[in-house]
């Protein structure tokens, strides 16, 4: 029974938000914890955690992370979760506000790129500050993908 619980709920996440290199270009990255319900973590132990569509918006001087899908959890009752609801993100005074005037710029947003545990067992989300790629510097993404794909067959 132990070792069954120990197999389903791992210490070992790490969730990347793909998609997120392939559309922005990162400008600057961030550490930031985040607050969570008791299901939510269970669910991210479990791996159930899609960062596709996420991003992180300012509301009242605080950093909240959007449209981040977090399944409820299996076992849940009536305690479950909402997947999609509002989490706020926990970052010092100095990095909100050098991400609050970087957000003002214009072209700049902050996504979220990938949700890992640390050794201490807490649920983190790094966060970037990014400015959206041009179509021609995806194509160029796609074209470096391609050559490395192509030299990494190449070597024996």
């Amino acid at each position: 029974m132990m070792a069954e619980k120990q197999k389903r709920f791992s210490n070992k996440i790490n969730i990347k938000n793909k998609s997120a290199g392939f559309e922005y270009e990162f400008l600057d990255k961030f550490i930031a914890g985040i607050v969570l319900t008791g299901t939510e973590i269970k669910s991210i132990r479990e791996g159930k955690v899609n960062l596709q569509d996420a991003f992180c918006a300012f509301q009242d001087h605080e950093l909240w992370v959007r449209q981040m899908r977090i399944s409820p959890y299996k076992s849940g009752s009536h305690y479950n979760h909402d997947a999609t609801r509002l989490r706020k993100l926990l970052l010092n005074k100095k990095e909100l506000q050098k991400l609050q005037k970087a957000k003002e710029e214009k072209g700049l947003t902050i996504v979220p790129t990938r949700l890992f545990i640390n050794d201490r067992g807490l649920a983190k989300l790094e966060i970037a500050l990014a400015r959206g790629k041009k179509l021609h510097d995806k194509r160029e993404t796609l074209k470096q993908k391609d050559l490395d794909r192509e030299i990494k067959r190449m070597q024996p």
